[in-house]
């Protein structure tokens, strides 16, 4: 696939199953996420793989977490978070490690962002489904210890990867003039 195509293309697909990217796929994967702008060549970020019954221990982690933030948690929410991360054969966890003091924290934040967009994006390219997800348990002491997170590192998201079930998606098309403006100066 073009670039270009790729990039106008893509759409999250939250409707993934088996079977996961192959390993030369993954390969491509994160070679795309190797080559994102980073200031510095610092390289800010990593990558936790969780497959197979792997996921049913990250769901069981989740749990754990809701429970801590709140021990009156729901059987329905706990469930939900216990199905999280069934939802593809593949997730990939992106964690940026924020471990220069002589660049900006934010730098290093927005590289792993875009270390995570590359995945994405590499993953649409070659017909794989993937949508990233982050929501509050990203933000959770519990997880991140759970995933070997360090006081320095924090999740970006989860992508998750997988194969489309039924007919992929198209993105709705916007319109450039809505986002788009000139600066003429002061």
């Amino acid at each position: 696939m073009e670039a270009l195509t790729a990039l106008h293309g893509r759409v999250s697909e939250n409707r993934l199953t088996e079977p996961p990217p192959t390993l030369a796929q993954r390969e491509a994967l994160f070679q795309a996420a190797l080559h994102v702008p980073d200031h510095g060549w610092l390289r800010p970020w990593r990558f936790v793989c969780i497959e197979g019954t792997a996921r049913e221990r990250l769901g069981d982690l989740f749990a754990k977490a809701l429970l801590q933030k709140d021990p009156n948690a729901s059987s329905a929410v706990l469930a939900r978070a216990r199905s999280a991360p069934l939802r593809a054969p593949l997730l990939v966890v992106v964690i940026a490690r924020l471990h220069s003091p002589r660049m900006p924290e934010i730098e290093q934040l927005l590289s792993a962002g875009c270390a995570a967009h590359a995945i994405v994006l590499a993953a649409h390219a070659q017909g794989i489904g993937a949508i990233w997800r982050t929501g509050e348990l990203a933000y959770e002491s519990a997880v991140m210890q759970g995933l070997g997170l360090d006081e320095h590192e924090r999740i970006v998201g989860f992508i998750y990867l997988g194969t489309v079930i039924g007919e992929r998606r198209s993105p709705a098309l916007l319109d450039t003039a809505d986002f788009v403006s000139d600066w003429t100066g002061a």
